[in-house]
């Protein structure tokens, strides 16, 4: 697969450690919501890097991409990413890649994403796709998040189902909740699969992304609910951030 120079045309912080690179790539081909790329740096000394970070934007013709990349302290990519990167920068860059884990627009089946942390990212895609061709599919959204703080995209994604009753979203926090809030903290467990997710009997097609005991703890609770495996698509993200 052949590396491409992108240009970064844009930069917004999501969180105090997540940013939103917008990325213009020449002779792009484009990409299906799901999909990520891989960005590799080469240092002075020739030493290079290769991350890969899911897309988040919806699919169009602009030849712009954008994907949103959270800093790791030991990281050796996101540190640049989130804190030097500035517009004008050039980034090599080869994709996209993946066609399993891909939500596509003639797909009018019940879609329930489930999100652990930036796991959120190649699902903002879906959700973002979703909308911009008028797709009509019902999504829900579950959301499991540290606390309030650490949300990706929040503004437009309390837009997005206000706009669209069809797209239904629900926040879990692990660690510290909003005051008021209606749950305690906690991990994602059988009752909350229960009672926010679809309905097993409605065959709907289920996306899962994020750490790896996030992604194979939920990919059980809906197995075990009812879910046919084969509906059940799942994404590893591993330490250093990456789809695995």
């Amino acid at each position: 697969m052949t590396w491409r120079t992108a240009t970064v045309v844009g930069v917004q912080d999501e969180t105090a450690t997540a940013r939103t690179l917008t990325l213009a790539i020449r002779d792009w081909l484009g990409h299906v919501a799901g999909q990520h790329v891989d960005v590799r740096l080469t240092a002075s000394d020739g030493y290079s890097a290769v991350r890969s970070y899911s897309i988040a934007s919806a699919p169009n013709s602009d030849g712009r991409i954008e994907i949103t990349v959270e800093r790791l302290p030991s990281g050796e990519v996101s540190p640049y990413l989130t804190q030097e990167v500035v517009i004008g920068d050039k980034l090599e860059l080869r994709g996209p890649i993946g066609g399993w884990f891909v939500w596509r627009s003639d797909q009018t089946e019940p879609i329930q994403l489930l999100a652990g942390g930036s796991g959120i990212v190649p699902l903002m895609s879906m959700i973002r796709s979703r909308a911009s061709m008028n797709n009509t599919a019902p999504f829900r959204l579950l959301y499991s998040l540290r606390e309030p703080g650490s949300t990706f995209y929040r503004e437009e994604i309390e837009a997005l189902s206000t706009k669209h009753p069809a797209f239904m979203v629900t926040y879990a926090y692990t660690r510290a909740v909003p005051k008021d809030w209606p749950r305690p903290p906690g991990r994602v467990d059988r009752n909350l699969i229960a009672s926010v997710t679809w309905p097993a009997s409605l065959g709907a097609t289920c996306y899962v992304c994020g750490p790896t005991g996030f992604v194979e703890s939920v990919a059980d609770l809906l197995s075990g609910a009812g879910n046919r495996r084969e509906k059940i698509k799942t994404e590893r993200f591993g330490a250093t951030g990456e789809p695995k």
